[in-house]
C-alpha cells in the first residue's frame, strides 16, 4: 500500500512514473535491458536528455540564451561550483534560513561576502536593491524554517537562485534570474542531479575547474562531459511529462496554494499547533509547525506513520513537525493529515 509521503527530501515521485519505470526496468525500448545498463552516447540515452531538456525550456519558458545542464553533485556543491563557474570578488547573500547560511559558507570560501538578514527565520528581510558585487544569491524556498521569498526585487546585478525546493511549483521571472539551481530530490526526480538553468553569458570555459564540474563545458556537450546519472534523468524526464499533463506549472502552482493555505488554516485554527512564520512569508512546499506540548512529538509521529502519514518529523535543528507538500503528493494526503492532527489535538489536549 502507497502512504502519504510529507519528506522534505528525497521526496516522493508520481505514481504512474513510477510504474512507468517499473514496467521498463528490466526491458527498454524493446531492448532487453534497462536505460541504466547501456552506453549514454546511445543515441536512445542522448534522446531522454534532449527531451527532458526541451521540456524544462517549455515548462519554464526558459530563453534561448540560457544553458540548461545537468550537473553532479547536487544542489550542495553548487554552493562552491557556483562562486567557481562565475568567479566573483564579491557576492551579496539574503539570508532566509538554513540554506542560505550554507550558501554563505561556500561563497567565502571564494569570494567576499555580505550579508542581509539572521536568524530567527521567521520573515524575509527587506532587501534593498544591490549593487556592486558581482552577484546576488538567494534561496527561494527555505525547506527547514518554511520561509518563502515571494519577490525578489530587481537589481543592478546577476541574480543567483537556489530553488531546490520549489522548482516546477511557480513561474520564474527570467527578467530578474540569470542562474537558477534546484537538486532534483524534492520536486523533480531522484537524489544525483542538479539542475543549472544559466545564462550563457555569465558561465566561464575557462574557469579553473575539473570539466565535469565546469558549467560551460557541461553546456556544450548535453551534460555528458562524463558518464552522468542516465537512470536519475530518465526518471525526472517522466516527472516532466508528468507535469505537462497534469496542466503545467500553473496546474502546479493552484495545487501548491491549495494544499499549503488548507493546512495553514488548520494550524491556525488551533491553539494545540502553531507556525512561526509570518503569513506572507511562509513556505508553499514545507510546513513546519510546532505541539504545544513538545513531550507529545514522539507519540505524534508514532501514531501519524501508523496511519499511513510519513515521514513528519522536524528538521533536528528546529524541532517539531514539517509537512513537505511537493508537486507529487496526492490531493487526499493534506485532507487526511488535517483530519489525523484534528483527532490527535482531540485526545491529546
Amino acid at each position: 500500500m502507497r502512504t502519504f509521503n510529507f519528506s522534505a527530501g528525497p521526496a516522493g515521485l508520481p505514481l504512474s512514473v513510477l510504474e512507468s519505470a517499473q514496467a521498463e526496468l528490466l526491458d527498454w525500448q524493446g531492448l532487453g535491458t534497462s536505460v541504466m545498463e547501456i552506453s549514454h552516447r546511445d543515441p536512445r540515452v542522448i534522446a531522454v536528455f534532449e527531451s527532458a531538456q526541451r521540456q524544462i525550456r517549455e515548462l519554464l519558458a526558459v530563453p534561448d540564451d540560457y544553458a540548461v545542464i545537468f550537473a553532479q553533485g547536487g544542489a550542495s556543491a553548487m554552493f562552491d561550483l557556483i562562486p567557481q563557474n562565475l568567479s566573483p570578488a564579491s557576492v551579496h547573500v539574503l539570508n532566509t534560513g538554513a540554506w542560505s547560511e550554507k550558501a554563505i559558507k561556500g561563497a567565502q570560501r571564494h569570494a567576499a561576502v555580505t550579508v542581509t538578514g539572521a536568524a530567527p527565520y521567521v520573515d524575509v528581510p527587506a532587501l534593498s536593491p544591490v549593487s556592486g558585487v558581482d552577484y546576488l544569491h538567494y534561496c527561494h524556498n527555505e525547506t527547514i524554517h518554511g520561509v518563502r521569498v515571494a519577490d525578489i526585487g530587481t537589481h543592478q546585478v546577476p541574480v543567483v537562485c537556489d530553488a531546490s525546493s520549489s522548482i516546477f511549483s511557480e513561474a520564474i521571472d527570467w527578467s530578474r534570474h540569470d542562474l537558477v539551481y534546484a537538486g532534483a530530490q524534492k520536486n523533480l526526480g531522484p537524489s544525483g542531479v542538479c539542475l543549472v538553468i544559466a545564462k550563457r553569458s555569465l558561465l566561464n570555459a575557462d574557469a579553473a575547474l575539473a570539466p565535469v564540474f565546469n558549467f560551460a563545458k557541461l553546456d556544450a556537450e548535453g551534460s555528458m562531459v562524463n558518464t552522468p546519472p542516465v537512470f536519475a534523468v530518465y526518471l525526472i524526464e517522466k516527472v516532466l511529462a508528468w507535469i505537462t499533463q497534469r496542466g503545467g506549472v500553473s496546474a502546479m502552482k493552484a495545487a501548491a496554494q491549495r494544499r499549503s493555505t488548507s493546512l495553514y488554516a488548520a494550524i491556525d485554527q488551533s491553539d494545540f499547533y502553531s507556525n512561526p512564520v509570518a503569513p506572507a512569508a511562509r513556505s508553499w512546499m514545507n510546513v513546519p509547525f510546532l505541539l504545544a506540548n513538545p513531550d507529545l512529538d514522539a507519540e505524534f509521529v508514532r501514531q501519524s506513520e501508523a496511519q499511513g502519514l510519513m515521514f513528519l518529523k522536524g528538521h533536528r535543528s528546529v524541532g517539531g513537525m514539517r509537512a513537505s507538500l511537493y508537486n507529487a503528493l496526492p490531493d487526499a494526503a493534506v485532507p487526511a493529515l488535517i483530519q489525523f492532527m484534528q483527532h490527535f489535538e482531540a485526545t491529546r489536549a
